[in-house]
């Protein structure tokens, strides 16, 4: 849950899939992403740079300049500390939307959070 356990530019370009973390990522966590879904306890910066789709949750901080360039997909972030939004790339980008969970997608973070859980006995999720 505080060290970090899988290295810099970790799927990178990912294309599908699911990733799950009991740990934390490095820098660069999912830039690139067109189609996988990871949940991760928390990432280094420049995390979901030019994302084009997929989901990623984080369960823990974030490192600066997040979803820089992001122009598809969902990032959910739980902001336990309220710092989120200092670390959050800071292009205007009317398209990107911050703030609480949509009630329709609740199913879609509940079921990643419950599938990290089980796969990995974490403690955060």
């Amino acid at each position: 849950e505080e060290n970090i356990i899988v290295g810099n530019v970790c799927c990178y370009g990912a294309t599908g899939g699911k990733f799950f973390v009991n740990g934390v990522a490095a820098e660069r966590f999912c830039v690139r992403n067109s189609g996988a879904s990871c949940v991760v306890e928390g990432l280094g910066d420049h995390g979901c740079e030019y994302m084009t789709g997929g989901r990623v949750v984080v369960l823990g901080r974030v490192g600066i300049n997040f979803a820089a360039g992001m122009s598809g997909g969902r990032a959910y972030v739980y902001d336990a500390d309220g710092s989120v939004m200092s670390k959050v790339s800071n292009e205007l980008d009317p398209a990107k939307e911050y703030g609480p969970v949509y009630p329709e997608l609740e199913a879609e973070l509940k079921s990643l959070v419950e599938e990290h859980a089980a796969a990995t006995g974490s403690s955060l999720a």
